[in-house]
């Protein structure tokens, strides 16, 4: 990449209006589309929602780029039948819940962040725009002449092993564990790979885009502040060579080839970016008395839905975290949703499932399907002396969604499912003492 810049640089702001240039003067001013835009480069605008959104959702970027995006051959069908959209609604789902263990890497197989994409569950409908996906990805190799673009939704990136190097349109994201990306839907971008095989987690949103959630009681302060997403600079390969484009469209995935670089972006001005964030400055609120409220606040971003108050997704983490309350069961109490939850764990322990739940692997409580601490983690903290006490070293997410998550043909067949799962509550006696 070439920048007058440090390309990995950061802008701060989520959904903040954004100017950057790697060339000096490259960006007009006063105009987005002047007659001659400085350099000869080609203005081009890239739209996030309708261009009647109202103004404080409405989400573009103007990006002057050496080549428009119009420049590149004919699409041909590229099979990735792994990355599957939308939930199959003949798939007969037993009401129950459901776990995975860790997806191993296969011995020898080389698969860049595209290719290692597997759906494991996914609801609602791209061309309908709601619902979401929850993918796995197994990178073993960096994809280096290649870029993909996904114009079926934004993708959410959780690393959970692996530092990525995201190279898009607008400039560089270095991501690594603990800390999530953001991509727009139909932003070019390309993966790499630099710590060797790479696993995470994606949601890929067919809906509204994620934003902020609102605070409310809460007040101004709290939650993930806005300061903290990190956009890129420009930045633009100073290269000719051919690529190949994949594209996401309609849930099928096309090829075509490019005489340059997509990655040719001078300079851009908007607020329709990629960003990264850091979970540790996630500012945790819980209880301070008794009981625990719910865990809506520990939301980072959310899709809402078009039921008020009911989200297409919220993205939920479990970060460490002090915890003070007196006599009060402290793990997540059992219960039963609405929201339908696909849950990971990036690292660490998870307080509920202490032994059973590893890093990469993940679990899914659909709606109404009873769930909570298994008969250790019951036992526990029933009966231990409680101190303040410090969760650490630990961060588990879920990606939650008013819609029921149906797991693909991948995720039921071929993954390592956890057919004892339910097992863990098995040994949860009648323990009711009659008076």
């Amino acid at each position: 990449m070439t920048s007058t810049a440090d390309t990995l640089r950061y802008q701060s702001g989520f959904g903040n209006e954004h100017a950057t240039e790697a060339v000096p003067g490259a960006l007009p001013q006063g105009r987005n589309s002047p007659q001659r835009a400085p350099f000869d480069l080609y203005p081009e605008l890239i739209s996030g929602t309708a261009f009647t959104a109202p103004r404080h959702e409405n989400r573009r970027t103007w990006m002057y780029r050496r080549q428009p995006s119009v420049v590149a051959g004919r699409y041909q069908p590229y099979a990735q039948p792994l990355w599957t959209t939308g939930g199959d609604r003949e798939t007969a789902l037993a009401p129950e819940p459901m776990r995975w263990h860790p997806i191993p890497f296969e011995p020898g197989a080389e698969t860049d962040f595209v290719d290692g994409m597997r759906t494991l569950a996914a609801n609602g409908d791209a061309d309908a725009q709601c619902g979401v996906g929850s993918l796995v990805y197994l990178a073993t190799k960096s994809m280096d002449r290649r870029a993909f673009v996904n114009a079926d939704g934004e993708l959410l990136v959780v690393p959970q092993q692996g530092r990525l190097v995201i190279t898009t349109e607008l400039g560089v994201l270095d991501v690594k564990p603990g800390e999530i990306a953001v991509l727009p839907r139909g932003l070019a971008f390309k993966v790499a790979v630099p710590d060797g095989p790479s696993r995470g987690y994606v949601c890929e949103n067919y809906g509204a885009q994620f934003r902020l959630p609102e605070l409310g009681p809460i007040g101004s302060n709290g939650l993930a502040n806005a300061r903290d997403f990190l956009a890129p600079v420009a930045a633009y390969e100073d290269s000719n060579a051919p690529y190949e484009l994949v594209k996401k469209f309609g849930g099928r995935f096309w090829r075509a080839p490019a005489k340059g670089t997509p990655f040719n972006v001078v300079a851009w001005h908007g607020n329709l970016t990629p960003v990264k964030y850091d979970t540790v400055n996630f500012m945790t609120i819980g209880s301070i008395s008794f009981d625990h409220p719910d865990p809506s606040i520990f939301t980072v971003l959310t899709s809402p839905s078009d039921t008020p108050g009911t989200a297409n997704c919220d993205f939920v983490i479990f970060p460490p975290r002090w915890l003070v309350m007196e006599d009060t069961f402290r793990p997540p109490w059992y219960h039963r949703n609405l929201m339908s939850e696909f849950m990971g764990l990036v690292y660490g322990e998870y307080d509920a499932k202490p032994g059973g739940f590893k890093p990469g692997g993940a679990s899914l409580h659909n709606a109404m399907v009873p769930h909570g601490p298994d008969e250790e983690a019951f036992e526990k903290a029933s009966t231990v002396d409680l101190k303040p006490q410090k969760l650490d070293n630990t961060l588990a997410f879920m990606f939650e969604s008013r819609y029921r998550f149906i797991p693909t043909a991948f995720a039921l067949n071929t993954a390592p499912l956890d057919t004892g799962y339910a097992d863990c509550w098995a040994g949860l006696k009648d323990q009711f003492s009659k008076p």
